[in-house]
């Protein structure tokens, strides 16, 4: 229980950055009948039912002490995915980092066997060692800091119907800051 809090309370260290990951799933839900629009005194109104597209997968990758949060738009949550997701972290995203610090939680695609599943042992292990792994406790997923980044895209823009993966990408693209420049995130 402790771990993650003590990662979190090291001084910021570029080198070294903390990155926090976590993901969760969007059902990708199409309309059968078109909404009526809202008018003054009466809000908009949607049948209840609705065509099922099938789900895609966000991977939240959250920085705190760098101000940088990227969310990856997957088909599904496989070993594979996790696997890229991490390839990307270290080589695009944090490529001049001695380590990158990874919390993440417990689940059984977060381990470092991911990604001799995808890559060959010698890029595998080379990526591994990129990384100092930090799992949070089982039902204590509470401590990832990505958890609550993952809240603020729902509230912005996953909590309506969204049909398919290209308009998922969409609406959470604006929603992310990969620039790393101090731009606020949009937090509206």
């Amino acid at each position: 229980m402790e771990d993650a809090p003590e990662v979190y309370c090291r001084p910021h260290n570029p080198a070294r950055p903390v990155v926090c990951l976590d993901e969760t799933s969007k059902q990708q839900i199409s309309e059968n009948r078109t909404p009526i629009e809202a008018k003054p005194c009466r809000p908009a109104r949607y049948d209840y039912e609705y065509k099922w597209n099938g789900t895609a997968n966000l991977f939240m990758l959250f920085a705190p002490l760098e101000g940088w949060r990227h969310v990856e738009v997957a088909d599904q949550r496989t070993a594979a995915d996790f696997a890229r997701v991490l390839k990307a972290l270290s080589d695009t995203h944090f490529p001049s980092a001695s380590k990158i610090v990874l919390v993440q939680d417990n689940i059984n695609t977060h381990k470092s066997a991911s990604l001799y599943e995808v890559f060959p042992a010698p890029w595998a292990r080379r990526l591994v060692e990129r990384f100092e792994w930090h799992d949070t406790p089982k039902h204590g997923s509470w401590l990832n800091m990505s958890e609550p980044e993952l809240g603020l895209i729902s509230s912005q823009c996953r909590d309506r119907r969204i049909p398919d993966k290209a308009t998922l990408t969409a609406e959470v693209a604006p929603r992310v800051d990969d620039a790393r420049d101090g731009t606020v995130f949009d937090r509206t």
